[in-house]
């Protein structure tokens, strides 16, 4: 009987629902949300835009963007008491205090309590502002500083870079962040929002799917891309080094970072505006060879691309927050800002015919057995 049940490990390939918030055409490298391609998102939009997209379902007008903003603006701020927990983890990884301080204000806020979609729309407004917040709280406790209050003005990735660093970045520096968020934003199915729809589909608060959403976004094999591709970098050290260190690779049949994706055949799309990016930053803080690097390692494993092992956008982001001085273990909770408003939205769906979701596993451990006393064994 077992022998007819066909298993697809991972459940590739399963489509357990309906979605209307992004598409992905893994064939041919393809990406939208809510219908608008990912290269008109990354190249007209801001995140504030994209954030509104993809909770509300249609691009703002100019009053309802200038009232969104406004709205994430006004809950940037988060409770002393949160700030006196993450200073009571200070030395933990930024993704386990990260996680931590979420279940804190949920803790803090009667509001976290309330379900249904209004309340899951106005929680993760509030989140999508608050958790940038923590984690620049956090990296400026944790190095003996005062947390650097948010400011009133800057965008929301311009006042993440100055929560983070005490300075106002450049307009440069500020659009290339505010495009890494866009490109993070939302991504299907993938690990992380999966496991925050089955955490909504038993009746949980927004706050508590998020939790889960970062405990599944810590672990390496969904987030922790940008911070290998960093230290292959640097493993690397000179453009000139870059085919042989890919030949080695090649010829141990060890992967190269960066390179393939669970969905995507073709290049990842978003790849594209993370590239430039790089190599005008790097001229810009004066140290071109990290992209020179890059470029190197993507010459070389160029004839693999008929395989499938094309540049996926994490690829360029950990030389992006090199480049700025961020430390490598920030790279992942950098990656769950701008998911933030995915998450929501895919919790919001799943909340909307909610069922709990139960897969199933097939035994194929021992046939039934009798009891044996704990003296005769």
């Amino acid at each position: 009987m077992t022998d007819d049940v066909k298993i697809n490990r991972g459940l590739m390939g399963i489509y357990f629902d309906r979605s209307g918030v992004s598409h992905i055409d893994g064939a041919k490298g393809e990406l939208s949300y809510r219908g608008y391609s990912i290269h008109d998102l990354a190249t007209h939009g801001t995140f504030e835009e994209v954030c509104y997209l993809l909770l509300r379902g249609e691009l703002p007008s100019a009053d309802e963007l200038a009232t969104f903003d406004a709205k994430l603006k006004a809950n940037r701020s988060v409770p002393d008491a949160v700030l006196d927990i993450i200073a009571a983890c200070k030395d933990g990884h930024p993704m386990d205090v990260l996680r931590t301080a979420v279940s804190a204000l949920a803790a803090l806020d009667a509001d976290s309590q309330k379900v249904g979609e209004d309340a899951f729309i106005e929680n993760g407004i509030k989140l999508t502002a608050q958790v940038p917040t923590l984690i620049a709280a956090h990296e400026a406790i944790r190095n003996g500083r005062a947390p650097v209050q948010p400011h009133a003005d800057l965008s929301h990735a311009g006042n993440w870079l100055w929560m983070l660093k005490g300075e106002k970045p450049s307009e440069d520096a500020a659009r290339l962040a505010d495009v890494d968020f866009i490109l993070h934003a939302e991504h299907g199915s993938n690990a992380s929002s999966f496991a925050a729809r089955v955490t909504v589909g038993t009746e949980a608060n927004l706050h508590g799917a998020i939790v889960t959403a970062l405990s599944t976004l810590a672990g390496p094999a969904h987030g922790g891309a940008a911070e290998d591709v960093m230290k292959m970098v640097q493993e690397i050290g000179t453009p000139d080094n870059a085919a042989a260190y890919v030949k080695a690779k090649r010829k141990n049949r060890e992967p190269v970072t960066g390179f393939g994706h669970r969905v995507y055949r073709a290049e990842d799309p978003r790849a594209r505006h993370m590239r430039e990016g790089v190599r005008k930053l790097g001229e810009e803080m004066g140290a071109p060879e990290w992209y020179e690097i890059l470029q190197g390692v993507v010459e070389a494993m160029s004839p693999y691309a008929r395989h499938g092992l094309n540049v996926n956008v994490d690829f360029y982001s950990g030389v992006i927050y090199q480049l700025h001085g961020i430390p490598m273990d920030l790279y992942v909770p950098i990656f769950a800002i701008g998911r933030m408003p995915g998450w929501v939205i895919q919790c919001v769906e799943q909340q909307r015919q909610n069922i709990l979701i139960r897969p199933l596993t097939l035994y194929n451990g021992p046939d039934m057995r009798n009891w044996v006393p704990i003296e005769d064994r």
